[in-house]
């Protein structure tokens, strides 16, 4: 009777057994056929569950951690893929390593993540990925080095919902959103969000937006639409829609719903209609982030159709003459890796920005620019916009209109209270110019440390001094397309100074400054200063702009040496009545002493006399012609200093 009760129990537990691992099975089945057609939020909930009841496998925490990878909520999918690669070492593929990699990073793990990486590496993972990597072990610095000066804020017109992938169009954005989803709107199994809208807004010259509406005409359905471009007149519109059209839906042979390329024509003022899908599209590919180059010969997109290097990469087709189409032409291996490249967009001055994460950047998708020549060939190095353009997350659909240097950019940086969804900022870029030189002794060519350097705005303000050191290298942050003076003085060393007008796009320009040596006694200050006269116009003894430049630097002299006196002597041209430039020239002697005064100079330190047409520094004196640069030459004010 024991052996029976024994037996019962043991064929009782074996039974136990069998249907729960029966059921395991069959629920891990469902969740695959949920995954397999992009449903992840449903397959997510089957798997967790069969976790929770004590099964696991690496293929669950494989696909455990994509469920959350693919949707960017990558705090929970490093956490399933560390327990992948910590239970079931020998079963990790290289791509395992690199999407953990991708998701350390995007939580400020960089240590770990560069671990990853190099296991990634090791263990032959993408060849293009994994190269990138060894050749830029630092890239932090890197990117930190170039990146773009741009200030971000968050749009007023983001939803509690998704909100993401501008277009220029006209004085407007269309962008994509859930703006009039309700509580009982059908939601994407992908990501649990209801389906995708294109909207309109209005855009001012800072780049705020307002007056949000629906897109209006026949582009907008009950499937998703989004990122678009707009022909510079603002008749013809490219979008992405599923693959949905004249109310019938298309599905690839896993009976998933892909996404394609539409055109839009519109009539009127607001109606979008004439929907024809584009002829490269596919159903067992999708298409989507169309973008048009700046003559619109072009159309660049994003996909994965068959000769795709990795998940999506970046494409393009020729728009003929006749509106069709050419062949569909990968951009190769200078831009696209085995990950992820999409949303493109080629600026107003030639440059394509792009997103992907499979170079070494910040985390998640980060935002790219390359520069492409007439012909549409990139040229140049790839460079990571750094931030705050990207961030630990997924940043994309950048767009910049460079001339006004305001853009936007959609990223999933955070939220309202910790939201992940997709949200639009609002980017102002700061256009700073790196100034730098090195000062050396015009003669023998040496370096000059301890000089002091000056930059002075336009109208020979102040704006900083330094004293160089060693290196006698000085640098200073300047605005772009403004003009400056930089003077240097020392010592022994006659003052120079050099103008310069700053360029219109960020960057570094070199300046160098060299010094003479003074050959005068070093007790004769008037030798030593080089004190330059002003010009006046004819017949005028008002102070011009460029005297009050030369002035502003006879006032830093005067306040630098409390000794220093001086007396101002001032003459006309020949031209006029002798007595009559007697009176005009003790005006201007007057008008620079008063100019002096006016700024804080002692009036006790200053003398001044008008020496009429009596001192001329040419021939041009009574009857003789001279030009106007040569008559200019003499309507002046000297200084001389006073012993």
């Amino acid at each position: 009777m024991k052996v029976f009760l024994k037996n019962a129990s043991l064929l009782l537990i074996i039974l136990l057994y069998t249907s729960i691992s029966f059921s395991q099975k069959s629920q891990i089945a469902k969740a695959n056929k949920k995954y397999d057609k992009f449903s992840y939020i449903d397959a997510r909930e089957i798997y967790l569950k069969v976790v929770e009841d004590g099964y696991s496998s690496a293929q669950i925490y494989e696909k455990l951690g994509n469920t959350y990878y693919y949707n960017s909520e990558y705090k929970s999918a490093s956490k399933w893929y560390s327990k992948l690669i910590s239970e079931y070492p020998e079963e990790v593929t290289p791509e395992y390593y690199y999407r953990a990699a991708q998701s350390l990073k995007s939580v400020g793990n960089y240590k770990d993540s560069d671990k990853m990486m190099s296991l990634f590496a090791e263990k032959g993972g993408n060849q293009v990925i994994a190269q990138n990597f060894n050749e830029n072990p630092n890239y932090l610095e890197s990117i930190a080095d170039g990146a773009r000066d741009f200030v971000l804020e968050k749009v007023s017109i983001n939803t509690a919902f998704s909100d993401f992938g501008t277009s220029f169009y006209l004085d407007k954005i269309i962008f994509a959103s859930n703006l009039n989803s309700s509580e009982e709107a059908k939601t994407l199994s992908w990501n649990g969000l209801p389906y995708l809208d294109l909207y309109e807004a209005d855009i001012d010259d800072k780049g705020n937006l307002s007056n949000v509406i629906l897109l209006g005409g026949d582009v907008n359905t009950k499937y998703n639409e989004s990122s678009t471009a707009v022909t510079k007149d603002g008749e013809t519109l490219y979008f992405t829609r599923n693959n949905y059209c004249e109310g019938k839906k298309g599905r690839d042979k896993n009976k998933t719903i892909r996404l394609k390329l539409f055109k839009a024509t519109k009539s009127g003022d607001t109606f979008w209609g004439n929907i024809v899908e584009l002829p490269f599209n596919g159903k067992e590919f999708s298409v989507a982030h169309p973008t048009l180059s700046n003559d619109e010969k072009r159309l660049y997109f994003a996909s994965d159709m068959g000769g795709t290097l990795g998940q999506s990469d970046i494409w393009y087709v020729d728009i003929n003459d006749d509106n069709t189409y050419g062949v569909p032409v990968n951009l190769g291996p200078e831009i696209n890796t085995e990950a992820r490249e999409t949303f493109p967009f080629i600026s107003n001055k030639n440059k394509l920005y792009f997103s992907t994460d499979g170079r070494a950047g910040l985390g998640g998708l980060d935002v790219y620019v390359i520069s492409l020549d007439d012909k549409g060939k990139v040229t140049g190095d790839i460079t990571n916009l750094g931030e705050p353009a990207n961030s630990a997350n997924d940043d994309f659909g950048f767009i910049i209109n460079e001339e006004k240097r305001i853009g936007f950019v959609s990223s999933n940086r955070g939220g309202d209270n910790g939201s992940i969804d997709d949200e639009i900022y609002l980017i102002r870029e700061q256009c700073i110019i790196t100034v730098t030189g090195l000062v050396t002794d015009e003669k023998t060519k040496k370096l000059l440390p301890g000089t002091e350097i000056s930059f002075l705005a336009d109208d020979n303000e102040l704006i900083n001094s330094i004293i160089v050191g060693a290196d006698a290298r000085y640098t200073f942050n300047a605005d772009c397309d403004t003009s400056y003076s930089i003077r240097g003085t020392k010592k022994d060393y006659n003052p120079n100074e050099n103008r310069i007008k700053t360029p219109l796009e960020t960057g570094k320009i070199e300046v160098p400054i060299a010094l003479t040596p003074i050959d005068c006694p070093s007790n004769d200050l008037g030798c030593r200063l080089t004190l330059q006269p002003i010009y006046f116009d004819f017949d005028r003894f008002n102070i011009r702009e460029d005297a009050e430049k030369e002035l502003a630097k006879i006032l830093i002299a005067m306040d630098k040496y409390e000794e220093l006196i001086i007396h101002i002597e001032s003459h006309t041209d020949s031209r006029g009545d002798d007595l009559y430039n007697e009176i005009l020239s003790e005006k201007r002697a007057q008008s620079t002493l008063n100019w002096l005064v006016d700024h804080g100079i002692d009036r006790s330190r200053l003398s001044a006399k008008g020496y009429g047409e009596k001192q001329h520094i040419n021939e041009c004196s009574n009857g003789v012609k001279c030009t106007e640069e040569e008559h200019q030459l003499n309507r002046r004010s000297m200084f001389l200093i006073q012993n």
